[in-house]
């Protein structure tokens, strides 16, 4: 064999077109399906997200009428729940910060009469098994006091 076949073979080598095409069309394949798993993961946690924050409102109500024999008569995003409008009035901070909804920036808070009773909703986006909310306006998960 002479040296000039040697480099000649060696020359010769690299990928085709056609090899190139076909590794970057694996590569999107794998990279679409790579995006909507990360998207479902989001929306699975923006959901346990709004569970969470449901729940963390729920126990700062319980703790709000052990104080005050009622539960608040309205609550907004971002403000706290204290027991200034308790009867009497107190200083108590029982939750610092109502959460926003991860997307929709609130939740559906709705007292029952002499605020002895509440719903309090939410809109998941992925529900599983819907449960029915009565007086909540679209949502598919609430809370009300035990």
């Amino acid at each position: 064999m002479s040296i000039m076949r040697i480099i000649k073979i060696n020359k010769n080598k690299g990928f085709t077109l056609i090899e190139l095409l076909v590794v970057m069309a694996i590569i999107g394949m794998l990279s679409a399906i790579s995006l909507f798993a990360l998207n479902q993961a989001r929306t699975q946690a923006r959901d346990g997200s709004r569970k969470a924050d449901l729940e963390s409102i729920r126990s700062a109500f319980e703790i709000y009428k052990a104080d005050c024999d009622t539960y608040p008569p309205s609550i907004t995003t971002g403000s706290s729940i204290t027991g200034s409008s308790c009867t009497p009035s107190n200083s108590n901070v029982y939750l610092q910060s109502v959460p926003p909804d991860p997307l929709s920036g609130g939740y559906f808070y709705s007292p029952g009469t002499g605020n002895t009773t509440y719903r309090l909703c939410a809109t998941l986006e992925n529900p599983g098994t819907a449960m029915s909310c009565t007086g909540c306006a679209g949502c598919n998960y609430q809370v009300t006091n035990p």
